[in-house]
């Protein structure tokens, strides 16, 4: 891999490079303060007016019809002061339709359409429900967000709405936990890129989280085998239901039923499915029914357990019904039921359920994503083989499921890539589109055209929030759409390669976490050996960290870390200028990492970068990764992640080239 490297189309790649250094010079200059370049989702008709801003920090009054208190907040927040008489003004005007936005009924989910008018001395927004506004006065932050000085809103036209109308994360809480402070960060951080739905699973095999008043012994330390004596009392619950209303977002509470019940078991003395269990259920979810009183729906799981008493999901959906609300159930599960009001979709296996509305969760499953290419795949994914919702086709939730015990709410936030993920899927599905469903296009960054251009904006604006409303938040994403690498499965015998195959990003699947389900990124197949190479142009000698990595962990896998000297359980190896870069002293090195052992830094989201040092001008990353069974690993991912960034890890390294042809000019 020494010798020159030949391209089939080294002008494709010579153009893409200066590009990329515009687009970073122009990004540079964008980041200093907020504006229509930055609004994440990306709004449908954004028109940018000749005049200017709206400034905050003065007297305003507010004709507001739905009172709405994040409007009010809004303003106050920025230094507004709200009288009855004042060159500036704020209005609400409620609207039967917003002309050629999209809509389909749902039930507990309104219309969220809005129009937005910014001038110099008047903001108007049109809207068909309060949600409406709710979602004008997100994209009101946002344009305000990183102003300096005086804070203003830029004078623009925008008329935005949801291709599809449920965009949401869940949290395993029952394996896990999180505090009701933590959950309301997320809730308020999330709502302003319009995140509408928080799916809380409070039930687990390990631990019962949900306060029931007529059995207390479900929350007792006895029942629970991890984070015992952690739940959430049925005020807290109460409370972040209210909390959640104020931001637009819907909580559907999960009780699983009757698998994923051992927790139940222990408190109870016997199975849900029992008539005796059939009954406490039942004064259970009336009890979860009077607490989250806003909650449009009550999940009951249903998934991965035999069902053995007659009729179980429909007796327990009947009784959802009863309570006034509507029932969502996991698809696939081992009863083949969908008679519920809802199916979220699992698994390559959950198909939609026809005549009711569809979550599609069969790709989101986030505990099982890498750090950079996943966000790919799942950002230029469409939801469900769709451009847009209906009514079978709901939306997405993004589903944190971290069966690893961790030892903080920052390591779960962290290590599973929470933001980037959550807010990559939910950017999709209120933009709609997506050129093909992830089952097709796999997390292949192209190197140039719309897919790419796409997700290079997308990665900026993202990129942009979190220097700003998310700069306290534990995110590892960072730039990966200037990286570029060649590589090959075979080299000639002066060591250059053959074929060569030219791909992009941070991180490269060769095979993916779901094999041969999910397209790697690669145009042709490889064969046991892969060789890949870059050359990273530096415009000084230079200390930087680098994220490295070749197995991605799972966060709900149990299987062995690497032995000492190794970076993975497969022999791959990475050089820096010739230099061999060496493994970290793996803590579990060699061992068997099973659920209740916390992983540490088997990830490069737990560990700290590597320290590498970077000459002036060319420096060489090659690696040789082999594909070859890896023992203690059940899946296992050829990939590799390489990335340059600060000493700290959080930002990636400016000023740097990327270019396995060597091409760039300085």
């Amino acid at each position: 891999m020494n010798g020159p490297v030949h391209s089939s189309s080294p002008t494709l790649f010579m153009k893409k490079i200066f590009i990329l250094l515009f687009l970073s010079f122009l990004a540079s200059i964008m980041s200093m303060e907020a504006g229509v370049g930055h609004l994440l989702p990306i709004p449908k008709v954004v028109v940018e007016r000749d005049t200017q801003p709206f400034c905050l920090n003065r007297n305003v009054v507010l004709y507001d019809p739905t009172d709405c208190e994040l409007l009010r907040d809004f303003l106050t927040d920025h230094g507004c002061r709200i009288t009855t008489k004042a060159k500036a003004c704020v209005r609400v005007i409620l609207t039967k339709d917003i002309a050629g936005s999209h809509d389909y009924p749902l039930y507990g989910y309104e219309n969220e359409a809005y129009q937005l008018s910014v001038s110099t001395h008047e903001i108007v927004i049109h809207a068909v429900t309060k949600t409406g506004v709710i979602r004008a006065v997100e994209t009101l932050q946002q344009l305000a967000e990183g102003c300096k000085g005086r804070p203003r809103v830029e004078a623009v036209e925008i008329i935005d709405y949801p291709s599809f109308k449920i965009r949401g994360f869940m949290h395993d809480t029952g394996r896990s936990f999180l505090s009701v402070d933590e959950l309301k960060k997320e809730i308020r951080l999330l709502a302003q890129f319009k995140v509408n739905t928080f799916h809380w699973h409070l039930t687990e095999n390990q631990a019962w989280r949900f306060e029931v008043k007529a059995f207390p012994q479900l929350t007792a330390d006895s029942s629970m085998t991890r984070f015992p004596g952690l739940y959430y009392t049925q005020e807290q619950c109460r409370q972040l239901d209210e909390y959640a209303q104020k931001y637009g977002i819907a909580i559907i509470p999960e009780i699983d039923m009757p698998g994923h019940s051992e927790a139940f078991e222990r408190a109870m003395g016997h199975s849900m499915q029992t008539p005796e269990g059939i009954a406490e259920l039942k004064t259970i979810l009336t009890e979860v029914a009077g607490v989250f009183r806003h909650a449009p729906y009550i999940h009951i799981g249903g998934d991965e357990k035999t069902i053995t008493y007659p009729n179980f999901l429909g007796i327990m959906t009947s009784w959802v019904r009863s309570l006034g609300r509507k029932a969502v159930i996991w698809i696939p599960n081992k009863a083949q039921f969908a008679g519920a009001d809802m199916a979220q979709l699992w698994s390559t296996a959950g198909k939609a359920a026809p005549g009711i509305p569809n979550i599609d969760c069969r790709y989101n499953y986030i505990n099982h994503f890498d750090v950079f290419a996943d966000i790919v795949g799942i950002y230029k994914s469409n939801i469900y083989y769709r451009q847009e919702g209906s009514p079978e086709v709901a939306g997405e939730i993004c589903a944190l499921w971290n069966d690893h015990k961790l030892e903080s709410e920052q390591d779960i936030l962290r290590q599973n890539n929470f933001y980037a993920a959550v807010l990559a899927s939910a950017s999709r599905a209120w933009q709609g589109g997506g050129k093909q469903y992830i089952e097709q296009g796999g997390t292949i960054l192209p190197n140039e055209g719309e897919e790419f251009d796409d997700f290079k904006n997308w990665e900026a604006r993202f990129l942009f929030h979190k220097a700003h409303c998310l700069k306290d938040e534990p995110i590892p994403y960072v730039r990966q759409t200037n990286i570029a690498w060649g590589l090959c499965d075979k080299l000639a015998d002066d060591g250059s390669p053959l074929n060569p195959q030219f791909v992009t990003g941070g991180g490269i699947y060769l095979r993916h976490t779901w094999g041969d389900i999910v397209p790697a990124d690669t145009d042709k197949p490889l064969g046991d050996t892969a060789y890949v190479w870059t050359y990273v142009y530096s415009p000084k000698e230079q200390d930087a960290g680098a994220l490295i990595e070749f197995q991605n962990y799972s966060r709900s896998e149990q299987d062995k870390a690497p032995e000492l000297g190794n970076w993975d359980r497969k022999g791959s190896r990475i050089w820096l200028n010739d230099v061999e870069i060496l493994p970290p002293a793996w803590q579990h090195h060699g061992e068997r990492v099973d659920n209740e052992t916390p992983l540490t830094d088997e990830n490069l989201t737990g560990r700290k970068p590597m320290p590498v040092h970077l000459k002036k001008g060319w420096n060489k990353v090659r690696m040789i990764l082999p594909h070859r069974k890896a023992d203690g690993i059940r899946l296992n991912k050829w990939m590799f992640t390489f990335v340059l960034t600060d000493k700290t890890g959080r930002d990636a390294l400016s000023g740097i080239v990327y270019d396995p042809l060597k091409k760039y000019k300085p």
